[in-house]
This record gives C-alpha cells, structure tokens and sequence, in this order.
C-alpha cells in the first residue's frame, strides 16, 4: 500500500488547524478510508503517566472514534513532544534536541506504506522555525504533500492568507484551498461576510468552508460535542476526500 497524504497548516496559531483535521480524519474514516493523522510536533505537549502526549493529536482520534494512540503509536504519529508552549525551535533548542525533518519523513512514509491516507497537521504558521536554519515550510517541501490552508475568518485575515498562498505557491506545493475558522466567537458583519470572496479573487484559491465557532476542542471532549455541525460548514470537504481517494472518487 502506498496512501495519499494531505499537510493541514495555518496561517498562523490558534486559527482551527487541529479542528479541520479533526474534521477531516473523521469524515475520512466514516468514507471507510483507513486514514490516520500525524502531530509531528506537538509544543506544548500534556504531561501523563506514561509520558507527554500530543493533545492535537488526540482530538483527531476522538473525533474519529479512535482510541488515544499509545506512546509506541506516537513514535509515528508525534515523534517530537515538548512540554513548553512555544515555537518548535525555541522548545528543541530547551530540550536539546531540535525536530528532524527527515526523522519525520521517514514516520510519514512509514505511515503511508500501512494506511489508505495521512493527514499531517502543522504547527503554528508556515514560516514557524523547526531548528536554526529550517521552517515548516521545508518540512512540508519535503514531504510534497497537497496543501490545506486553514485561516482566521475575522479582520486581518486577508493579509496573512494572501501572504501564505504566496510562499506556498513559491515553493512550489499544491494548494487544495482555504478553510475559514472561528476560534473564537466573532460578529456576523460585513468583514467576515466579505472576507472569503476577497481571498478567493485576489488568492485564486476555492475557499472549501467558513467553520464557525464552537465550545473549545479539548482532549476527551465528550460524546455530544457538536463535530457534524462544524462537518456542515467544511461545505468543501467532498473535494478533499475525492483527493485523498485511492481511487480519486
């Protein structure tokens, strides 16, 4: 087996990264899809009894219905986790140990070669530095994997998508388009009405979804937590799907 794979990164932090992975594992492995997704670097990381877990990754799971990865299965799926909240540099350069791009290639093909798709969600924006001379920018070169951009829907946004796409494009990396979030609650007026045409005129990019806010996503949130609700603002993600098909369906 060799699956496709999919690289979810933002334009910034707190902008809904983890949400749309969430949403995308989940429609992925009710598709029938054996999809998994990777945290490569989770900042920040919670402290357990059996060692520092990767939180984002475990909203992935839970809003798939998949138990929470082991630590052996998070070798793979988050091979570096820093207890500090910071930029990944910063927290390699505090454990002494900085984030290794091919380290992580290598858990992501190994991931491919045993499921149908991987969905690799980022950390921070696409400038984010991974050591002193290396950005998520070049991680996500290195795995060559289509591209979701996930931004902030409120003012501001316009900037920092359209700078974004650029570098994304420069580097020479498919992007599938933009997901517009609310991480937190913002007024329906005219900016955020206005915002995802501005984009998607001036970036050239499908805009596949306006994911308005709901109760902040937390590790065992519980069963009524409202993911079909944010699924019907992904109004894109049958596109995505049909990318990350085997059979492109």
């Amino acid at each position: 087996m060799n699956g496709t794979g999919c690289f979810v990164t933002g334009t910034g932090t707190d902008v809904g990264k983890t949400v749309v992975t969430a949403l995308l594992l989940r429609a992925l492995r009710r598709d029938g899809l054996d999809a998994v997704s990777m945290k490569p670097v989770q900042t920040g990381a919670a402290p357990s009894p059996d060692g520092l877990r990767a939180q984002d990754l475990d909203v992935h799971r839970a809003a798939a219905g998949l138990p929470e990865a082991t630590q052996a299965e998070l070798a793979l799926l988050s091979p570096y986790r820093y207890p500090e909240a910071c930029s990944p540099h910063l927290a390699g350069r505090i454990a002494g140990a900085y984030p290794e791009i091919a380290r992580i290639r290598a858990a992501a093909e190994t991931l491919r070669a045993q499921h149908t798709a991987v969905l690799v969600e980022g950390a921070g924006g696409i400038m984010v530095p991974l050591d002193e001379s290396h950005t998520m920018l070049d991680l996500m070169r290195a795995l060559g994997y289509p591209v979701l951009l996930v931004a902030h829907a409120g003012l501001g946004t316009i900037n920092h998508t359209l700078l974004s796409l650029d570098a994304l494009r420069t580097a020479g990396l498919e992007v599938l388009g933009v997901v517009l979030c609310e991480p937190e609650p913002l007024p329906d007026d005219l900016v955020k009405q206005d915002n995802p045409y501005a984009i998607s005129q001036f970036g050239q990019v499908p805009i596949l979804g306006c994911v308005r806010h709901q109760p902040r996503v937390q590790p065992h949130q519980p069963p009524d937590f409202p993911w079909d609700a944010a699924m019907a603002d992904f109004t894109g993600l049958g596109s995505i799907l049909a990318t990350l098909r085997p059979d492109g369906r």
